[in-house]
């Protein structure tokens, strides 16, 4: 089974036993995650949100909203504007 395969038969309990098991660094039955491990858990918890929730639920999301719906700071993934200014 391929990664994107393995993530969309993934039921919320595994999502949350993984996402678990990354924050404390250990399996349910008290077992250390190896670093191979946690990374690729984490990934798997990554891939799981971008595919299945929505934005303001996955994992390092920021609410950049204030309370009159304006939004703090700018968006890093924001295009800029690139301004050249000659001397001429």
């Amino acid at each position: 089974m391929n990664f994107e395969k393995m993530i969309a038969a993934m039921t919320p309990e595994v999502y949350q036993s993984l996402k678990r098991a990354v924050e404390l660094g250990k399996w349910p039955n008290g077992e250390r995650l190896t670093n191979e491990q946690r990374e690729t858990s984490l990934r798997a918890v990554i891939a799981y949100d971008q595919t299945k929730l929505p934005e303001h639920e996955r994992t390092g999301y920021i609410d950049r909203s204030k309370k009159d719906g304006s939004k703090h700071g700018s968006d890093p993934l924001e295009p800029q504007v690139l301004k050249i200014l000659n001397d001429n």
